[in-house]
C-alpha cells in the first residue's frame, strides 16, 4: 500500500516549540517498521517554523513574514537532521522536497514533482515532504500541510492520507466544550453538514484546524484515496489503520471514483 502520513507541529514539539523526542522516535518506529512490511511510506511533516521558535527561544511564534521565515530556515535544519539520524538507525534512507504552490499550481513543475517522487519511491527512498516556508509567502503558499498531504496524496496516486495531529478525530461537537460530543469512526461523504462541524484552527505552533482537514478529505476521497484523522500522540495506530481496523475517523473514497 502507498500510504502518505502527515503530521503536525502538535505532535513533533512540545507547546515551547522544542522537539518532543518521544514522539518523534515513536513515529520514526512505526513508520519504520510499515516500510518493512512493504508499504511504500511519505512522510508529510510540520515542525519547521516551531522548532525554529525553540531553536531560537522566541516568546511565541513569529507574526511576521520575514521571521516566520528566519524560524523555517533554523528549524528546517534540525527537523531534517533528527529525521536523517532516526530513520538511518532502521536502515532507511529519507530525501527531502521542499514544495510552494507554485510547484502543484504549474503542470509544468508538478509533473517534475511526481517524476520525482516516482523514482524516489522506487529507490526505497522515504520521501519527507514540507511546504518551502523559507521562501513561500502568502501569494505562493499551499497554506497548510493538511492540504499539502491531500495534494501529495493525488499527486502519487495513494491508497491512504492519515493526518496525525492533537485530536482523536472528527467529533459530533467540540470534545472540548461539550463533555457529550462523540466521536465519529466513519464518514461516507463530506456533506455540508459534516463541514459544519469543523471548529476553529489548531495549535499556537501549527496552522491547521478541521475545516482544513475536511477540505483534505474531500480532495483525496473523490481521488479513491481513503482518509484518516488520528492522535499523534500514539503513533502505533498507525498499525490498526493501515489494517483497516478502528481507529480515530476514517474517511471512505468516494465509489466510482477516479485516480487523477
Amino acid at each position: 500500500m502507498r500510504i502518505v502520513v502527515k503530521v503536525g507541529t502538535s505532535t513533533l514539539a512540545h507547546a515551547a516549540g522544542r522537539l518532543n523526542i518521544r514522539h518523534v522516535e515513536e513515529l520514526v518506529k512505526v513508520l519504520s517498521d510499515l516500510k518493512n512490511a512493504g508499504h511504500e511510506i511519505i512522510l508529510v511533516s510540520s515542525g519547521a517554523i516551531g522548532m525554529g521558535v525553540g531553536k531560537l527561544n522566541l516568546p511565541a511564534r513569529p507574526t511576521d513574514m520575514p521571521g516566520k521565515q528566519a524560524a523555517a530556515a533554523v528549524g528546517q535544519c534540525e527537523l531534517m537532521y533528527t529525521y536523517d539520524r532516526l530513520f538511518s538507525q532502521y536502515n532507511h534512507t529519507v530525501a527531502q522536497i521542499l514544495l510552494t504552490g507554485e510547484d502543484v499550481d504549474h503542470a509544468g513543475r508538478r509533473k517534475n514533482f511526481e517524476n520525482t517522487m516516482r523514482r524516489l519511491l522506487e529507490l526505497g527512498v522515504l520521501p519527507i515532504i514540507n511546504e518551502n516556508d523559507t521562501v513561500a509567502t502568502a501569494e505562493i503558499k499551499v497554506g497548510d500541510n493538511d492540504t499539502l498531504g491531500a495534494i501529495v496524496s493525488c499527486s502519487v496516486e495513494a491508497e491512504l492520507l492519515v493526518l496525525l495531529s492533537d485530536i482523536n478525530g472528527l467529533y459530533t461537537a467540540d470534545p472540548r466544550q461539550d463533555p457529550g460530543a462523540a466521536l465519529i469512526p466513519e464518514v461516507e461523504e463530506v456533506t455540508p453538514e459534516i463541514e459544519a462541524l469543523a471548529g476553529g484552527t489548531g495549535s499556537g505552533l501549527g496552522t491547521g484546524g478541521m475545516a482544513t482537514k475536511l477540505r483534505a478529505a474531500k480532495m483525496v476521497t473523490a481521488a479513491g484515496c481513503d482518509m484518516v484523522i488520528a492522535n499523534g500522540d500514539r503513533p502505533e495506530l498507525l498499525y490498526d489503520i493501515v489494517e483497516g481496523k478502528p481507529a480515530g475517523t476514517r474517511f471512505l473514497a468516494r465509489t466510482g471514483s477516479a485516480r487523477p
